[in-house]
This record gives structure tokens, sequence and C-alpha cells, in this order.
């Protein structure tokens, strides 16, 4: 068996830009490398925050979206966005480093091979689970 380095390293590493929420909003961000961190509660109120994720947690998601193969996603994984009725949630996943970076936009409608919505919808899972775990522990 032959593995093939991926190409992205985490000793380039720079930073993770996350976004969700209406296509037209994108309320819920957060930004590595600022820490900027904000999103709409249970009340809709929009919580601001700094946020700040240490190496590991960093690493953890930047080995996730490895094991997931996020760095062969297709960049544009738009959903249907003529038809009438609620609007599916945007996602916007960016891992930056110094030299290249990888940026997918996926809509929760979006129609294509079921593993790789699979796929993007673990990573997403994984990466609001993180800011989830970090926040809880700031707040102690």
């Amino acid at each position: 068996m032959v593995l093939k380095n991926a190409p992205y390293k985490f000793v380039e590493f720079d930073s993770i830009v996350f976004q969700y929420g209406d296509r037209d909003s994108m309320l819920n961000k957060y930004n590595s490398k600022t820490g900027d961190y904000q999103y709409l509660n249970v009340k809709d109120s929009l919580v601001k925050m700094h946020l700040h994720l240490n190496q590991k947690e960093l690493l953890y998601l930047h080995r996730k979206a490895a094991d997931l193969g996020f760095w062969d996603f297709p960049a544009d994984e738009t959903g249907d966005s003529v038809k009438t009725g609620p609007k599916p949630p945007r996602y916007v996943i960016e891992f930056n480093y110094k030299r290249k970076s990888k940026k997918v936009i996926f809509d929760a409608n979006y129609y294509g091979d079921p593993k790789l919505v699979d796929a993007n919808q673990h990573l997403i899972k994984e990466i609001m689970q993180v800011l989830a775990s970090e926040e809880t522990n700031q707040k102690k």
C-alpha cells in the first residue's frame, strides 16, 4: 500500500474559518486566527465572544478533515436555490495554510454522492462539537 502525502501539512497550518446559517446572512462564524466567534443562540440572540482553540484541538480538526478526505471535496457543493420554502442552511469550511487553502461551500440540500454528503456532515459536526466544548471550558 502506498500512502500519499496530504497536500496540506499541519506544520504549515494558519487558520480555520467556519461559517453557517441562512445563505443571505451567515451570522454564525468562527475564525481561529482572530478567535472571533459569533452565533445565534436558541433565543435568536446574537452571541459574540473570543474563543481560542489550542494546537491540540486544531490538529484534531486538521486530522479529521484529512481522514474524511476534505482535500478532495469539490469546492462548490451548493443545492438547488430556486425551490421555494424554507432555505436549508449553508456551511462554509475553510482551512488555510501558509502556501495553500481549501474552501468548501456546502448546502444542507446538496444532492450528490451520499458518501460525500455524509463526510461533509460529519466534519461540520466535529467542528461544532470542538467549538461547543471549548466554549464550555472557557465558561468554567
